[in-house]
């Protein structure tokens, strides 16, 4: 409970929309965890596995929301003046502000993504899981998985991209290539050697695109350094309890 329910709530307080649900999927979900110890065969990690049942309970929960929006709009499709745009730095007082700004944006931007691009991110540049154990949390191909990656990098980099005064305002070449969706492939080793050179050699006499690789660095620093919340006092002591109400009931009279 101490090292998963943290990052349980966080998937759920981002994946459901609702705190309320973020706290009983953490309660639920641990606790069927629990219950259903005995027939955990290690075929994955222990956290695949939660998050598996995790992203099902979400959904679910999803699904039942009469207030859950029926259309998820995709953050490219907004106008330039609708999306949330973040300044590469700020003066020395306003740091802590800046922090809120960025943390509050990240996750606008991230609910914002379409369901199936936000799971997959979470799983992969939030809570650092390799590609195949994203995979096997949501029953995916490792292919399929990368795909919604490099579109949700995308997407988000759209939103939080910092822009440089003079360089990243400045319109890309008609024959720039896509070094954002490059970058990404690249991150998950699945650029070759020569797209990876070739791509690096544009990089170097480009300043639009350049800018452009070192915000979708920025972005993806920005989700791994993600504060993990604390569950409320409440569900820990609810969770404590019922678990060791069921451990109790599982464990034979001597």
């Amino acid at each position: 409970m101490t090292r998963f329910a943290p990052h349980v709530y966080r998937f759920g307080m981002t994946m459901c929309h609702d705190e309320e649900d973020a706290r009983d999927v953490v309660q639920d979900r641990l606790l069927a965890m629990v219950r259903s110890l005995k027939t955990y065969g290690a075929d994955s990690s222990l956290s695949t596995w939660l998050y598996a049942i995790a992203h099902h309970a979400c959904a679910k929960r999803r699904r039942r929301r009469v207030s859950a929006p029926r259309q998820v709009v995709s953050l490219d499709r907004l106008d330039g003046a609708d999306r949330n745009r973040l300044a590469s730095s700020a003066p020395s007082p306003e740091v802590t502000a800046l922090s809120n700004q960025q943390r509050t944006t990240l996750e606008a931007a991230t609910r914002s993504l379409e369901p199936a691009q936000r799971v997959v991110l979470l799983l992969r540049d939030v809570e650092g899981l390799s590609a195949p154990a994203a995979a096997g949390a949501l029953g995916l191909s490792v292919a399929a998985v990368k795909s919604r990656l490099h579109r949700a990098r995308v997407s988000l980099r759209a939103a939080l991209a910092p822009l440089r005064e003079g360089v990243a305002t400045a319109p890309r070449r008609h024959r720039c290539p896509d070094v954002v969706a490059a970058l990404s492939r690249h991150l998950e080793g699945d650029l070759s050697a020569r797209d990876c050179a070739a791509m690096e050699a544009h990089i170097e006499g480009c300043p639009s695109c350049r800018t452009a690789c070192e915000s979708v660095r920025q972005v993806l620093a920005m989700c791994q350094a993600s504060a993990v919340p604390v569950v409320p006092a409440a569900t820990q002591d609810r969770l404590r309890e019922a678990i060791r109400d069921c451990l109790a009931v599982d464990v034979p009279a001597r």
